[in-house]
């Protein structure tokens, strides 16, 4: 039954993606995968993304079995989310800058085991304090992996098709929201939640075997150097686009955290329709994620002001939508579609970030991760102050409208004259 269910959300969405679709945009991601090389390359680089994705967001979706088996309650279980978070925030700079010499299909390789590490650390826990430990293990090679994935990608073909070929790489985290989370949570509800870690390990080990084989050499940039890259943080819209993702971002994880348990106490649902309202999640990032590219190329700045105010919008929508099914799976579908915003961010700090391009890449997903452990934990302490489990839209709100007022800081600075000197 539940199978049936997917497959009659998937099937008319994911048709109606593919029509969407311009058709210069079609055409060229036809000729990137007339190349069986740069297929099979994209397709393992796509694989990380997929194994990162999956225990990014699976993770948020195992909270109320996590908390149950390690004997703490679910707004403390979040820490976890948290931890991995604040890896991904550390991680990402500083592996960016060590490994920017180095040969890239290695230092690929190095991430993923790394990430294998770390996920099965996290599967054999004895109790909650290693797991936090584990966690943040675990999110160290996040956006270092997704910022030299990026450039290899870009690298195998024209200069005109790169976008579309990091698009493809990229497709492996948003494939991850629509299929390994709720596979992951499905294996977890049968066989606890340390099958979920299990499984990101089988992926990572299986990405770095993909990656060993059918990624080409690239050799690392000689010129590199941490001040070279640091550069990037003298520029004043650099911090204030990573300000609009850390915030704006982190009403999304507010509420994803603990969708579980509002889908299971405010809802009524029963646990069957998790994974179906996870997959619609992953959908509309999905959707999101191509609509906001298209108006992005058009319109930077303004897409990223829409995306934020649409995202604030149907955060408010969260606590009366939460009372009935039909209600609740169409605002979470559009809560997902909010998730576009971070390929604008991403396009954005490569306008902004002069030279330091490898740090502004990683840094994209430390703010991402700023707001994956800002969200949870704001959330958590209203839900801890006794506002309910819908608190968590409330907490959404707020955070849209910071990361709304950051992005009109930045658009304004960029659109003020300068003044000559007299």
């Amino acid at each position: 039954m539940l199978h049936c269910s997917i497959k009659r959300v998937l099937t008319p969405t994911m048709t109606h993606l593919a029509a969407a679709l311009p058709r210069p945009a079609v055409a060229q991601l036809s000729e990137i995968a007339a190349s069986p090389g740069i297929r099979l390359a994209l397709f393992a680089l796509a694989m990380g993304g997929f194994t990162i994705g999956t225990t990014e967001f699976a993770a948020m979706s195992l909270l109320p079995q996590l908390s149950a088996g390690l004997g703490v309650d679910e707004p403390t279980a979040g820490q976890a989310i948290s931890a991995y978070a604040l890896g991904v925030v550390i991680g990402a700079p500083t592996l960016a800058i060590l490994c920017a010499k180095l040969p890239k299909r290695r230092v690929l390789i190095g991430l993923m085991i790394l990430c294998a590490i770390g996920n099965l650390a996290s599967a054999l826990a004895p109790n909650f304090g290693t797991l936090l430990a584990f966690r943040f293990l675990s999110g160290l090679p996040h956006g270092a992996y997704f910022g030299v994935g990026a450039l290899v990608a870009a690298s195998l073909v024209a200069r005109e098709r790169r976008t579309q070929a990091v698009g493809r790489m990229l497709l492996g985290l948003t494939a991850a929201t629509i299929v390994g989370v709720p596979l992951a949570n499905i294996i977890s509800q049968w066989g606890g939640w340390r099958c979920g870690f299990a499984i990101v390990t089988a992926l990572a080990i299986t990405t770095a075997l993909l990656i060993a084989r059918f990624v080409p050499f690239r050799p690392g940039d000689p010129a590199a150097s941490p001040l070279r890259e640091l550069s990037a943080l003298k520029s004043r819209q650099v911090w204030l686009t990573l300000g609009t993702g850390a915030i704006g971002f982190g009403g999304m994880f507010a509420v994803y955290t603990y969708l579980a348990t509002t889908l299971a106490q405010v809802t009524d649902a029963p646990a069957s329709m998790l994974p179906v309202a996870l997959v619609l999640f992953g959908i509309g990032m999905t959707a999101g994620t191509i609509v906001c590219a298209w108006g992005a190329d058009r319109a930077l700045m303004p897409t990223a002001g829409l995306c934020l105010l649409f995202s604030t919008v149907v955060l408010a929508l969260y606590a009366p939508a939460a009372h009935h099914l039909a209600s609740m799976l169409i605002v979470i579908t559009l809560i997902g579609a909010g998730g576009g915003l971070g390929a604008v961010l991403q396009a954005r700090l490569m306008d902004v970030a002069g030279d330091g391009q490898n740090l502004a890449a990683a840094l994209n997903h430390s703010a991402f991760n700023t707001a994956n452990a800002l969200g949870p934990w704001l959330g958590g302490m209203a839900i801890t102050a006794g506002y309910g489990w819908t608190s968590t839209g409330a907490v959404g709100v707020a955070l849209g409208i910071g990361g709304l007022i950051v992005w009109a800081v930045s658009y304004r600075l960029e659109n003020t004259p300068k003044q000559r000197p007299g």
